[in-house]
This record gives structure tokens, C-alpha cells and sequence, in this order.
């Protein structure tokens, strides 16, 4: 089967990475997903609605292109929300995002050249003009009063400018997951033992690791997502 390009396991709940994501989000009682860097909806599709979440999803894309795709995923589903196109970051305004080959790795920061070595389909090959607004001045419209609110963010290296501009609902947040690089990927970036210890400051305990992006010839892995879930009131600046 691998000569054909397939795995086949038998499905283990208690090891299923799927299966583990949702029973964190049912443990903490998840209906809200914001979604930030969404692309075409991989993750809103496969890792929420495939694996049975059939709460709300709100999705935050910046590529055009990308936005569209996404819009057309989430079109015959009445949770699924798609917000305007824009970028999620710090501050309001505009900004130049770039855009890669490959769509996924498009990023408002610089690539560093062992990005592209790594992923050669990564590599930059246009540059787009979007709005970019903090995420608590844009979410809270979508939030309802019963809302228990999971943010996920993927938005190649810059999920820590994600961050505080989300300071301002974060008392409404339980949950966070984040794509964290373990090595520099793109300048400026935070690295994922910077932003584990700046959630486990805001009071956000670790739950889970799962592999992202791996050098496929080194078998290293460069990027991880980790989820987290609140366990007391912090500060996440």
C-alpha cells in the first residue's frame, strides 16, 4: 500500500490525534472555533467537521485566491461562518502579505532560506495588499452569550502579533491552538519555547503536540501545532 501512496491503521481512539483533539474540545465544552489563517478550510473540514465537531467555526483568511476556496467550502454549511478577507495581527491598518507557491506557507514575515530548502515549493512568488485588524475588535461580533471560544492560529510565524491582538477577549477564550516553529523559519518569528512559556503565563496549560511540517529527508521536525486549554486568569503580553 505505501508503493501506492496509502497508510492503512486500524483506528485506536486512545491514540487517534483526531480523537484526542476532540475530546479536548468536548471536556471544555468548545462551540466557537475562531480559525485564523484558515486557507481553503483544511482545517475547519478535516479537523473539526470530519472528526465531528458540529459547533460554530469563524474563518479569518487574507489570500484572495485562498479566500475564495474558502468561501466555497463553508458555503453549504450554516455554521461556518467566513469573515471578510483581511489579515489577523496587532493592530489595525493595512499590510503586504506574501505569497507562496504552495499557498499554505504565504506569510506576512520574510522566509528564511532554509524554509524554502526545506520546502522548495515554498518559496515567495507574489506579494498582495490586505487589511489587517486585531482580532479582539473583530471577533466579539460573532461571539454569543453562551459562547466558549477556542482560537486556532496558523499563521506562519506571526501568531505571536496574533496574540496580542486577541488581549482583549482572551477572558473569553478557553482554548488556543498554535502552529509553533522549532527552529527560525522566517524572520522575526517567536519560537515555540518563547510561546510556551508566554501561554503558560497567561495561564494556559499544555495538552497536546502534534507533528506539522517535517524535513521529509532528514525525517527533523521543523513545525509543531500545540494545543492549549486555560487553567487560570493571565496575561498573555
Amino acid at each position: 500500500m505505501h508503493s501506492f501512496g496509502f497508510e492503512i491503521r486500524r483506528f485506536d481512539p486512545s491514540i487517534s490525534e483526531s480523537a484526542q483533539f476532540m475530546r479536548q474540545l468536548n471536556t471544555h465544552g468548545i462551540n466557537l472555533v475562531l480559525d485564523v489563517g484558515a486557507n481553503i478550510g483544511q482545517f475547519g473540514r478535516k479537523n473539526l467537521r470530519d472528526a465531528g465537531y458540529r459547533g460554530r467555526i469563524v474563518s479569518f483568511e487574507p489570500l484572495s485566491a485562498a479566500w475564495k476556496g474558502l468561501s466555497a467550502e463553508a458555503a453549504s454549511d450554516s455554521l461556518w461562518t467566513v469573515a471578510p478577507r483581511m489579515a489577523i495581527g496587532a493592530a489595525d491598518g493595512d499590510i503586504n502579505i506574501n505569497v507562496a507557491q504552495n499557498s499554505v506557507s504565504s506569510s506576512i514575515l520574510d522566509m528564511l532560506p532554509e524554509h524554502r530548502q526545506f520546502a522548495p515549493q515554498s518559496a515567495y512568488v507574489a506579494v498582495e495588499s490586505v487589511p489587517i485588524r486585531r482580532l479582539d475588535e473583530i471577533a466579539p461580533q460573532y461571539f454569543l452569550p453562551d459562547s466558549k471560544v477556542f482560537i486556532k492560529i496558523d499563521t506562519q510565524g506571526f501568531e505571536d502579533a496574533v496574540l496580542q491582538g486577541a488581549g482583549g477577549i482572551m477572558s473569553r477564550v478557553a482554548g488556543i491552538q498554535l502552529e509553533l516553529s522549532l527552529i527560525p523559519l522566517y524572520a522575526g518569528q517567536q519560537l515555540y519555547d518563547e510561546i510556551i512559556l508566554r501561554m503558560k503565563r497567561a495561564g494556559f496549560d499544555l495538552w497536546g503536540i502534534s507533528t506539522a511540517f517535517v524535513d521529509v529527508d532528514s525525517g527533523r521536525t521543523l513545525q509543531v501545532d500545540a494545543t492549549f486549554f486555560r487553567t487560570v486568569r493571565g496575561n498573555l503580553s
